[in-house]
């Protein structure tokens, strides 16, 4: 699925990465990585809340969007490794790497890679999830589950149209991919040693996530040794869903480090 109704879209090669800039000089790249069964689709509408210098890159997992026909991912190397090889040219250079629950340890191995090829991102924002090195305290199991199930479980975390759940044609299309999604993210787990960035790490949550709660968010913390911040703001596991301009009045500092005394992002309290 391309969003051919955004005027600023650009599909990167075979759709791994949309491109949507804003107006004028683009000063920062910020690229999202998506839950998981998520699309790049969902996350679009983020435009329209970032500044106009700010260059949005939004990844697209295979078995869904214009990537439908291709294999479904079995690792998190099939997520990630495509994403890094189709950036546009030049955005590395002043790059900020975000995902959303499974996305947040998808957009882990991208700056993981980046760093290892020479051009690691200025900054990780991670999102609703838990550091890398741990193993996963709420895993879906899908292969135990049927349709029937698996799409109960899907709707008890939210993020997705129920009425897409619902509706039998469609399930019926998005409904392998989030199994294949939900399969990695379950056994994921990167070895302590190795969960390692070197770049300032932001985690933001959910105060009543029960995916990922708010008191272990600051596990992140044990990957970097740069700047580290934690916020926690009111809802669940999407808790930005409701709230997307208190989500980036938080992102915004990370975009534009100016915006933050000191030149770092400053930590919230914990609600």
């Amino acid at each position: 699925m391309t969003d051919d109704t955004h005027p600023d879209f650009t599909p990167a090669p075979d759709d791994v990465v949309w491109d949507l800039p804003g107006d004028g000089p683009q000063r920062t790249s910020l690229l999202v990585l998506p839950h998981a069964g998520g699309n790049a689709h969902a996350y679009a509408e983020w435009r329209r809340y970032l500044p106009a210098d700010v260059r949005l890159l939004i990844g697209q997992y295979p078995g869904r969007g214009a990537r439908f026909a291709e294999e479904l991912p079995r690792t998190i190397a099939d997520l990630a490794g495509p994403v890094v090889a189709s950036l546009p040219a030049g955005t590395t250079e002043d790059l900020v790497v975000l995902g959303h629950s499974m996305g947040s340890l998808v957009a882990f191995e991208v700056v993981r890679a980046l760093q290892t090829a020479g051009r690691t991102p200025r900054a990780l924002v991670a999102s609703a999830c838990r550091a890398p090195f741990l193993a996963n305290p709420c895993a879906v199991h899908p292969e135990r589950l049927d349709d029937d199930e698996l799409v109960a479980a899907i709707k008890a975390r939210g993020g997705t149209d129920d009425g897409i759940l619902d509706e039998p044609e469609l399930r019926e299309i998005i409904v392998p991919s989030i199994r294949a999604d939900f399969a990695i993210d379950d056994v994921y787990r990167c070895e302590e040693s190795a969960a390692r960035v070197d770049c300032p790490v932001t985690v933001i949550g959910g105060d009543a996530d029960p995916v990922a709660p708010a008191a272990s968010l600051d596990r992140w913390a044990e990957i970097t040794d740069r700047a580290f911040a934690t916020h926690v703001l009111p809802g669940g596991h999407f808790y930005f869903q409701q709230q997307l301009p208190a989500f980036f009045s938080v992102l915004g500092p990370v975009l534009d480090p100016a915006r933050a005394p000191g030149g770092h992002v400053p930590a919230a309290a914990a609600a």
